[in-house]
């Protein structure tokens, strides 16, 4: 990561390593020669105790940390979880917390740095005013690599100003069922359509580690986590070996050739085994067959659920270090695992050679990324955090993302002079429903949570000469007045099993009322459907003359409302096949089941 520390202290920590290695170092590990960066890793290595080394392979959480822990215990990585935020919650206050979690770590003997990581999954959006991004399902819509690489550097730049030096994206899953509660977070249901949008992976880590604004990427969740049996979120995904390699593993194989740094373990199962404790998978498959050099890191507690149990076991820390862990996240509980794991080392359960190999590939990282000569947050990054030029961007992505699936007699773009126009719906003026969860918290929430343009400000900010735009949240108002009712409902935010969706998939009554207010009035009804997946609408569709998928397109609303004026045309195609109704569920291109919309559908203006 571009860093600016002040010189005395890059002089110190240079002087330190050149020391440990005989000379200066320069990043080259693609080759596997015995590179400078290998001799510096090897020569920490040869100084460093198993204590050391143990608290390199641990991750806490910030919230979890008093005193001079991270000194104490020599810990290599440090998080925030979702939600988990300075107070207050601005990008100064990020960077002065994360320099002051990485002086600890440079008080060690060794003065090994650490690399703080964070969900920056649409942007960098635990902080408060920085850009949100449309979620991965909108950016799957837009079939489009070159700009998911500019959001994946813009949000890296975000990132950088504040002091993470890592971030636990992107999300390469293959979405299967729609009942999962993180169906949003995957690029799309054929395994395709991710594996070419990898290319966020390039635009987090730049060209090479350690160029300007360089994150740590990671490819999760490995692998299989978007085929669970019911859509179950950390379920069981019951295939043959053939249909994962088919369907989940070839996002994960573009990822590593684009030299992804770090790779996430799921908390699914395969076949009834923990993937946390799958060394096939982990080892044979990761590492050696598809030659994974970076480090792996397990899922928040992950290693709690191998044995099913509450509550991690000496067996299952062996489990998941034996199977290949290298990293592991254990928010809380990481003194105990710290105490494990030492003694499951010194009772001969898991050989040195395994702790070596899992620091080796943490350093090597920490290496690349210019972490010991630049520990410090690039503060002249922190101009980028919400800026013009990412919102630009950002509300570029909402409009691509849009997914226009009926326009009966054309009554969409709307006019946008001499135009009258009812804009209703809850989901029409309220920023945390538009960017969804993994917002500000980690389920997010409805609300002003962060800056930004709703939707309606900019359906109202679109608006030219002679037209008026009227907003009712309940519809009640309407009258045959108006050319055109714009009717913004959908889903409120969730994350991950809480937005699992066992039984109905279908609107809510309030927004289903909503609709049939607009409807009574006798104006044509157009549908802005704001949702992390495709809902169960097969039935209310004859009634509406429009619909446009929203996704949730982050926090320029403005982009939505540019596809609804014609300033953009809709461009979109379905990431996701649109099932006809939620018993359809799990429904897939190509599985012989007759949708609503098939996968790749998507409408467009008449120019």
């Amino acid at each position: 990561m571009h860093r600016s520390p002040p010189r005395s202290l890059a002089i110190g920590l240079l002087t330190t390593f050149m020391l440990a290695s005989g000379g200066a170092a320069t990043a080259d590990t693609a080759t596997g020669s015995r590179s400078p960066v290998r001799e510096r890793v090897e020569a920490l290595l040869e100084r460093m105790s198993l204590d050391e080394k143990i608290g390199q392979m641990t991750q806490a959480e910030r919230g979890s940390l008093t005193g001079d822990d991270i000194t104490r215990y020599r810990l290599g990585s440090v998080l925030s979880g979702g939600g988990s935020t300075p107070t207050p919650n601005t990008p100064e206050a990020w960077a002065d917390m994360t320099d002051g979690f990485q002086r600890q770590a440079i008080a060690t003997p060794l003065r090994i740095p650490l690399i703080y990581g964070v969900d920056a999954v649409h942007g960098h959006n635990n902080v408060v005013g920085a850009t949100i991004f449309p979620h991965n399902i909108g950016l799957g819509a837009t079939r489009d690599p070159e700009l998911v690489q500019r959001i994946g550097q813009a949000t890296a730049e975000e990132v950088t100003g504040t002091g993470p030096d890592w971030t636990f994206a992107p999300c390469l899953c293959v979405a299967r069922n729609d009942r999962w509660g993180r169906t949003y977070e995957s690029f799309g249901e054929v395994p395709e359509l991710p594996a070419s949008l990898s290319t966020i992976v390039t635009g987090f880590q730049g060209r090479r580690l350690g160029g300007k604004a360089s994150v740590l990427a990671t490819a999760k969740h490995y692998v299989g986590d978007g085929g669970t049996t019911g859509g179950v979120d950390q379920g069981d995904t019951q295939v043959s070996e053939a249909e994962l390699r088919r369907v989940h593993l070839p996002p994960f194989q573009a990822a590593v050739r684009r030299g992804v740094g770090s790779v996430m373990i799921s908390f699914s199962s395969w076949n009834g085994v923990k993937l946390h404790g799958h060394r096939y998978l982990i080892t044979d498959v990761l590492k050696r067959e598809l030659g994974f050099s970076g480090l792996v890191v397990s899922d928040w507690n992950g290693i709690d659920q191998i044995d099913g149990q509450p509550g991690f076991t000496a067996a299952e820390v062996t489990t998941a270090v034996n199977a290949g862990i290298d990293m592991f996240m254990v928010p809380y509980d990481w003194r105990r695992f710290i105490e494990t794991l030492r003694a499951e080392v010194r009772a001969g359960r898991v050989p040195q050679a395994r702790i070596d190999d899992a620091n080796r590939r943490i350093l090597t990282k920490k290496v690349e990324l210019g972490l010991f000569e630049r520990p410090f947050a690039d503060r002249g990054y922190l101009r980028t955090v919400g800026s013009p030029e990412h919102r630009a961007l950002a509300r570029h992505a909402a409009a691509r993302s849009q997914v226009l699936l009926k326009n009966d007699r054309n009554v969409l773009p709307l006019s946008r002079t001499n135009n009258k126009i009812f804009v209703a719906g809850k989901s029409a003026d309220d920023i945390g429903i538009q960017t969804g969860g993994w917002t500000i918290t980690w389920q997010g929430s409805p609300g002003p949570i962060t800056p930004g343009t709703t939707i309606l400000k900019g359906i109202e900010q679109n608006a030219g000469r002679g037209t008026t735009v009227t907003y009712s949240k309940d519809g009640t108002g309407v009258d045959r007045s108006y050319k055109a009712a714009v009717a913004v409902v959908g889903e409120l935010p969730y994350a991950e099993f809480m937005g699992d969706r066992p039984a109905g998939m279908g609107l809510d009554a309030d927004d289903l009322a909503t609709i049939g207010r607009l409807r009574a009035s006798g104006v044509p009804v157009i549908v802005v459907l704001v949702s992390g997946r495709p809902l169960d609408i097969a039935a209310e569709l004859p009634k509406w003359n429009a619909l446009v998928a929203s996704w949730l397109p982050g926090t320029e609303g403005r982009g939505v409302a540019d596809v609804l004026y014609g300033l953009a045309r809709p461009t979109g195609k379905l990431p996701v096949t649109w099932m006809k109704s939620a018993d359809q569920q799990p429904i897939n291109r190509g599985d012989g089941k007759t949708p609503l919309f098939p996968y790749g559908y998507g409408l467009t203006y008449r120019r």
